[in-house]
């Protein structure tokens, strides 16, 4: 497939960088449109957790059938994908998710919403995003990798990994995901245009895992089947940022590039684009705390909300199901120890205009 279109000029994994970006750009201006985030849809209050919870149910929904949509033509095989592996390391997906849950309440948002925040203005997600991606990065290669094996090591045997190998199969377990999912939407009634842009986001997940595992696909130079995801990308990103004369750009690299243009561009013609930055020692620790915890936690748990959660569960993995209610979980609990979110030194910039809400 990858011959046949002619890229003359460029080997797969370079096209894969390339279309990491086109997938990122999209994902960036839709996200911000959005305010895509799952943060507001579990703790967040009023019509903005129902329209937050609507528009990620309803992403959730698409991503899974277009994902399994994709299986069932054969254009991807998720047979040897991590995240449908048979032992399951239960505890690092539960450490790894609540410890992501906890920091995304630290920080006011996961990793994808802070980075498209970021590209926004918001200095503070910026710098949380450094942290995370460095944490990030010290857990997958350094210094922390010790504790993500020994926590991995603790593994449940299961006979499958995989929803789609129990009695019934993909159909009844993928479709009773979408029916949840669907309800979730509906029951929330959330602003048309905003179910419209979660769609649309949802559509990205299947688009990625088939542009990287088909229309991709080379045998002499093989790229890994990847999609929507932001813990290893940011902190592959880092890594190629500080040192890409030794290393090569890869599919990840082009999509949180992708991202940052995309949301920047987005709410520059918008008119949203506004310079946020700390206000007190104190909201700093806190941040960058978060951003520690995250960066630690998605790699653990296998992924972020998008990575382990939009990503993950349209595969069927059970993996991803146990992470994401990890991470629900521990910013529940972490939502209900602090008190009332956003508290005064968090949220003083944020009463003063509207730009600045936009931006918090």
């Amino acid at each position: 497939m990858f011959e046949s279109l002619g890229f003359e000029n460029l080997t797969a994994p370079q096209a894969a960088v390339w279309f990491g970006a086109l997938l990122g750009l999209a994902f960036g201006v839709l996200a911000e449109l959005s305010r895509f985030c799952f943060r507001q849809s579990v703790i967040g209050t009023g019509e903005t957790r129902s329209n937050a919870r609507g528009t990620w149910a309803i992403a959730l929904a698409v991503a899974i059938v277009g994902t399994q949509a994709a299986v069932w033509a054969g254009l991807v095989d998720f047979g040897d994908h991590r995240l449908l592996t048979a032992d399951i390391p239960v505890v690092s997906l539960i450490v790894g998710g609540v410890l992501f849950g906890v920091g995304m309440v630290l920080t006011r948002g996961c990793a994808s919403r802070l980075l498209v925040l970021g590209a926004s203005g918001n200095l503070r997600a910026l710098i949380v995003m450094g942290v995370f991606a460095v944490v990030a990065h010290a857990a997958l290669k350094g210094v922390l990798a010790p504790v993500r094996l020994w926590l991995g090591s603790a593994t449940v045997p299961a006979a499958s990994g995989d929803l789609a190998a129990l009695p019934g199969g993909a159909a009844v377990w993928g479709g009773l995901l979408v029916l949840a999912a669907l309800w979730v939407a509906v029951s929330n009634r959330a602003r048309p245009s905003l179910l419209i842009a979660g769609a649309l986001i949802g559509a990205l997940v299947p688009l990625g895992w088939v542009g990287t595992g088909f229309v991709l696909y080379d045998d002499f130079d093989p790229i890994a089947l990847e999609t929507l995801s932001f813990t290893a990308p940011v902190a592959d990103t880092l890594f190629w940022g500080i040192a890409s004369t030794s290393i090569s750009a890869k599919f990840g690299t082009g999509l949180i590039g992708g991202v940052l243009a995309g949301a920047f561009l987005s709410s520059l013609i918008g008119r949203r684009f506004t310079l946020v930055s700390f206000e007190s020692p104190a909201q700093t620790r806190r941040y960058v705390l978060g951003g520690a915890l995250m960066g630690a936690g998605g790699v653990f748990a296998g992924g972020c909300t998008i990575g382990a959660g939009l990503s993950g569960i349209p595969t069927l993995g059970v993996s991803g199901l146990i992470a994401l209610a990890a991470i629900a979980g521990g910013a529940i609990v972490a939502n209900r120890a602090l008190g009332v979110i956003p508290s005064r030194a968090v949220s003083g910039a944020a009463q003063a205009t509207p730009q600045a809400q936009q931006a918090a």
